[in-house]
This record gives C-alpha cells, structure tokens and sequence, in this order.
C-alpha cells in the first residue's frame, strides 16, 4: 500500500469537513437538526486513504457495496470505525460480510436473516424496502416487511430499522419516503435509512435517522479523487 503523505492527508481530511459542514447546513434547512441524523460516508471505490481522511474529519460511519472494498478497508481503519455493509447479499459470503460489518442493510429475504442466525451475527440489520418495483433493485415488497422483522427478531437479530433507496424522481421519492417511515412506525423502528446525494433533503423532511452520501463528501468518483 502506498503511504499517504501527512500533507496530503491533511488536506483531503479539511476538504471532506468542508463538504461535511455543507450537507449539514442543507440538513438545517430541511428543518432537522443535524444532530439527529446520521451520515454514512459512502466510500465505494474510494482507497482507504480517502475512508481514513472521512473518520479524521468526523465521518466515523462507513458504508461498503461490495465485499472486496470492504474485507480490504475494515482491517486497516481507525479505532471507533462502523462499518455499514449496504449491498445486496450473496449467500456465500454473508458469513466473511458479518464478521466484518457492524450494521448490514439490505436485507431483504428469509435465507439471509436465517444465514445471519447461523453465523451468529451480533451486529444490527437493516430491512431494504423496495419501493422502485424495478428487478434490478434489491429489497423486500413493503408487503412482506413485517413478515421478515417478526422473523429476524424470532431468530434473535437485532432489528434496527429500514432502508430503501428511492425513485430518481421527486414524486416517487416522497411516496418511497412516507411509506418507509409508516412502516418503521407501525413495527416500532427507530431507524430510517433513506436518502442519498441527490435527495437527502427530502428525506429529511420525511423523517429520515441516516443519510447515505458519497459524492457530496467525498467528490466524483474517479481514481484521481483517492488519496493512496
């Protein structure tokens, strides 16, 4: 691994609380105390460098899509790291995924909350709610959610809350929003997780507890955006 200069360092952690200040000014806007959510610093592609710079500028919450990018960041982050895996699950490597993550979302079937029992995952899960109808996204129907909580906690996993990922159009985002935070309400859910760069705003509006952001933190996601 290349080392990372103290300057360079320095630098990319100061431009990281810039935009980090940024969002929570956008976050009081929406009428929320920026206390009151969290951000996941969505770090996907980014090097570790980058993920490090994020935690020394306040972003101790980490979020990884895929497994590789995970298995290779956790063991070389910061004391007091979380680490949220927030892609879709694949059977064979749920067990490496739990012992790496101390918050999985997506969770979305029956075989992955009974897999997470097996290997005794002593972490927090997140049930994706797929409010899209797209068969490329993930998530469970809205239908079927409380169906999957009740055997989550019959299995004993730590149920924290939801999470979806929004229509890419206003109106579908509102209905995606209301009906997570309606179903985390009717379940006894604390957490919300919905939001992402593009409409973090309104999903503060609607109650969201954590926002899932990349780029409005970190930059575009290029290779030339990463600190070594």
């Amino acid at each position: 691994m290349t080392t990372t200069s103290p300057a360079s360092f320095a630098s990319e952690r100061e431009r990281i609380a810039r935009n980090l200040a940024e969002v929570h000014d956008a976050v009081r806007n929406a009428g929320r105390d920026p206390a009151s959510v969290r951000i996941v610093c969505v770090t996907k592609t980014f090097s570790i460098g980058v993920a490090n710079a994020a935690v020394a500028a306040g972003l101790t919450h980490l979020g990884e899509n895929y497994f590789d990018e995970l298995r290779d960041k956790v063991p070389v982050s910061p004391d007091g790291a979380c680490w949220h895996y927030l892609g879709a699950l694949q059977s064979n490597k749920i067990a490496r995924i739990a012992a790496l993550s101390n918050v999985i979302s997506g969770v979305s079937r029956t075989k992955e909350l009974e897999r997470l029992s097996d290997v005794s995952f002593g972490g927090s899960i997140d049930v994706q709610v797929d409010t899209t109808e797209l068969a490329q996204r993930n998530g469970a129907s809205p239908r079927d959610v409380r169906d999957l909580v009740a055997r989550a906690r019959a299995l004993g996993l730590h149920v924290r809350g939801l999470m979806t990922v929004a229509p890419p159009n206003p109106e579908g985002a509102r209905q995606a929003f209301a009906t997570v935070a309606t179903l985390a309400d009717d379940l006894g859910l604390i957490e919300r997780s919905m939001g992402m760069s593009e409409d973090y705003q309104l999903a503060c509006a609607y109650g969201a507890t954590e926002l899932r952001l990349g780029r409005l933190l970190l930059g575009p996601r290029t290779p030339t955006a990463n600190v070594p």
